[in-house]
């Protein structure tokens, strides 16, 4: 975990960056010479040697889609196999913040350098605000050593890629590790398939939570659109509406078709266990993989790396039950 000897800070735009216009805070190019002019006001500062990229076009972090996501993975192989950068920091939005860092934490598996991920909640040159503090603080821990992988930095906090949520909107110390049990099965040796330089598609994965008044026909709906995995989101440990044969028949059918199925529990500091209630088996009969405790963004983002990578529904499922970065093991 040496020192950063070329690091790559990578502008995807984000209230960090952003400046007023006509209709209100919007992402603005020319963020280098902001930067750079700022580290100059605090000559003390310890920071690894910098490069500095704008992925364009630069979007309001609450535009995020999956070809963004790509883009982002696309541009840190590219920073780390073409231009030779040890070390990547991406400034990013916070409203997705933590799906981008969870994305990634499995669209760049194997990758041999860290990759940090941060933002704020005031846009920089605000005073007192976060922007400052987050960018140059995170810069110091890739000086000081961080280890290979996807993580996120905020509020002096350099936290799990694949672990943490947005829990606030209102405080700087918007970013947490959820405290869920993470107990599940380390993944043998992974496949090329599943690292950094297999290439991704876009997928078609959707998420439905449980809610007392949800009827098959509007799971139908969800099902027939088309998807290719559906994240469920279970009550408690993992049940739900299970004397509903109608709707456990559109889960059934559509898993026959091909369709994975994956659940997670709401509760925020829940895991997936289907054994414990009679109504959780029976979701299992469907064909439901357990997610165990990870996150929305962690299940979401897995789904879209494996999909992503053409694996078929058995091996997607497979490798679902699995802890494939820490997501689900501790």
């Amino acid at each position: 975990m040496a020192a950063p000897e070329k690091l790559l800070v990578l502008y995807t735009g984000g209230t960090i960056g952003m400046q007023m216009s006509a209709t209100g805070l919007a992402p603005a190019s020319g963020f280098e010479a902001r930067l750079r002019a700022r580290q100059a006001e605090e000559p003390g500062l310890r920071l690894p040697p910098w490069i500095f990229r704008e992925l364009l076009p630069l979007i309001d972090s609450a535009d995020l889609t999956q070809q963004h996501s790509l883009a982002q993975r696309d541009a840190i192989v590219a920073a780390v196999e073409q231009d030779g950068c040890d070390a990547v920091l991406v400034l990013h939005g916070t409203d997705t913040l933590a799906y981008s860092a969870a994305a990634l934490s499995f669209l760049l598996l194997g990758l041999p350098v860290p990759v940090v991920l941060t933002g704020s909640m005031q846009p920089a040159g605000v005073p007192g605000g976060d922007a400052w503090p987050n960018l140059f603080g995170a810069m110091q821990a890739l000086q000081a050593g961080v280890a290979p992988g996807v993580h996120l930095y905020f509020d002096g906090q350099l936290m799990h890629g694949a672990r943490c949520s947005k829990l606030r909107s209102d405080a700087f110390d918007a970013f947490q590790v959820l405290p869920r049990r993470r107990q599940a099965e380390a993944a043998e040796a992974l496949p090329p398939t599943l690292g950094y330089r297999h290439p991704r598609q876009p997928v078609n994965i959707a998420l439905q939570p449980f809610y007392p008044g949800l009827r098959a026909a509007h799971l139908r709906a969800l099902i027939d659109s088309g998807v290719q995995g559906l994240l469920l989101e279970c009550y408690g440990s993992g049940t739900g509406p299970s004397s509903d044969a109608q709707l456990l028949a559109v889960l059934e059918e559509a898993h026959a078709r091909g369709v994975v199925l994956a659940a997670i529990s709401q509760c925020p500091q829940g895991h997936i266990e289907f054994g414990v209630y009679a109504a959780g088996s029976r979701l299992l009969q469907t064909g439901l993989v357990s997610a165990g405790g990870m996150t929305r963004e962690a299940a979401l983002g897995k789904l879209f790396a494996l999909l992503g990578a053409g694996l078929s529904q058995s091996e997607v499922e497979h490798w679902m039950s699995r802890d494939l970065c820490g997501e689900m093991r501790d």
